[in-house]
């Protein structure tokens, strides 16, 4: 059923902020005067934390937890009817906005830090867009050509290790995801953003994740297929999460 699939999104990405922002502070805590290091258990932890989110939720939503990916999918599938509807578009990508604010305000909770401080963290320069662009587009190609392949069985790992990778190869320390970006823009700290940062991010996320459909189609022109497997394949839990039009989910090779 979609309630059921949305509460999967809503409760994923909210623990993905709350991974992201509560492993930021701690590593604040446990290493105050070492920032490479301060990074480092960030981006491990988180990289981590997302491998397992996917693989909790992945069986009854798909594990998308980010807007970028949810519409992609949503594209593709329109020609091949197996990707998600346009009210299904609508409803994931509320959850997952909501589920990322409500997870940076449980981080801030736990730690002992304002429930609701709006980060101070300016991240408007224009070298961390082009950060921005890359990490998302890298992002949606990596997920759709596993569908498209029939590899989604390695999706948890593989994506948890290119965010972890991404942390340190980009400028901006790989957000690729707009949902999670405006949910940490409500913790004042090492994982937040300015407020005023986020919709110019929110920006170079979309043409990323142009820049990755568009790689995406060039090298694997029927990437439309794998839209029902996007990111984990979840067919048989119920008749709302099998491929629309009743065809059987993508055969594994």
């Amino acid at each position: 059923m979609l309630w059921r699939r949305l509460l999967a999104e809503g409760v994923g990405t909210g623990l993905l902020v709350t991974v992201v922002v509560g492993s930021g502070i701690a590593a604040v805590r446990l290493s105050p005067h070492d920032v490479g290091l301060q990074l480092l258990e960030n981006a491990l932890v988180t990289g981590l934390g997302l491998a397992v989110l996917i693989l909790a939720f992945g069986p009854v939503s798909g594990a998308h937890f980010n807007p970028v990916v949810s519409a992609v999918d949503w594209w593709l599938g329109r020609r091949e009817h197996a990707g998600l509807t346009g009210r299904e578009l609508a409803g994931y990508t509320l959850a997952q906005t909501a589920g990322a604010i409500c997870g940076a305000v449980l981080a801030n909770v736990m730690f002992a830090v304002p429930p609701v401080a709006f980060s101070q963290h300016d991240r408007a320069a224009g070298h961390l867009l082009v950060g921005e662009v890359v990490a998302t587009a890298g992002l949606v190609f990596l997920i759709f050509s596993l569908a498209r392949t029939h590899r989604g069985s390695v999706a948890a790992p593989a994506v948890g290790a290119y965010i972890a990778a991404a942390y340190w190869f980009t400028s901006s320390t790989s957000f690729a995801n707009p949902a999670v970006t405006l949910g940490r823009a409500f913790t004042d700290t090492f994982a937040g953003i300015a407020p005023a940062s986020v919709p110019a991010f929110i920006v170079a996320q979309l043409a990323g994740a142009l820049v990755g459909l568009g790689l995406l189609l060039a090298l694997y022109p029927h990437a439309e297929q794998g839209a029902a497997d996007v990111v984990v394949p979840h067919p048989g839990l119920d008749d709302s999460a099998r491929p629309r039009h009743d065809r059987p989910a993508l055969p594994s090779p």
